[in-house]
């Protein structure tokens, strides 16, 4: 198995985290959708400097982020690089391999390939809410299973989704041919 990198670049951590598996008190599964954020480009929590909200984006790295989008939906993001620079990886998507049974009656949702399609659907499957906002991702309840050494999976980039700002750059990461993504790259 390999390790991550916390400290590494969001761009970085985002691509390594395809594939490796994560769970939230037992219940998860592989991560087949990621987007960086960096405190550098307008569409980060942290372009605009440290704030209560965002404070825990700011290190250090290897904590859960944990924020209302749109005031409706948890969304779960893995801080990254070194303490005093706000980064981290939004976790858009996973395939659910554990605690299935627990997603659909979370979601209401019976569908796999829609129980956690999406950063928000992800956080209600896996029970992700604002307590666990600086909370330590090699630690209960979350746990994270790094990729083995022999697994290969084909990483694809493109443009970010879900945005108005900095939608230009190739920081989305998914497992190509996945039918777990929020939705399809674009082609081109």
């Amino acid at each position: 198995m390999t390790t991550i990198d916390f400290d590494a670049t969001s761009i970085e951590v985002a691509r390594a985290l395809i594939g490796t598996s994560l769970f939230v008190s037992g219940v998860g599964g592989r991560i087949v959708e990621t987007e960086a954020y960096d405190e550098s480009e307008p569409a980060s929590h942290t372009f605009g400097g440290q704030t209560p909200r965002n404070a825990v984006m700011f290190g250090p790295s290897g904590r859960a982020y944990v924020y209302r989008s749109y005031g409706l939906h948890w969304c779960l993001n893995v801080v990254c690089m070194r303490a005093g620079h706000g980064a981290g990886v939004l976790i858009r998507a996973i395939e659910p391999t554990r605690g299935v049974a627990a997603m659909r009656e979370r979601r209401g949702q019976q569908e796999l390939r829609l129980l956690c399609s999406g950063p928000g659907r992800l956080c209600q499957a896996l029970g992700v809410m604002h307590a666990m906002n600086g909370l330590r991702f090699d630690r209960p309840p979350f746990r994270l299973v790094p990729q083995g050494v022999d697994a290969m999976f084909k990483v694809a980039s493109g443009a970010r989704i879900g945005i108005s700002k900095s939608q230009d750059l190739p920081w989305r990461f998914v497992l190509a041919g996945s039918a777990f993504l929020s939705k399809p790259m674009r082609a081109g």
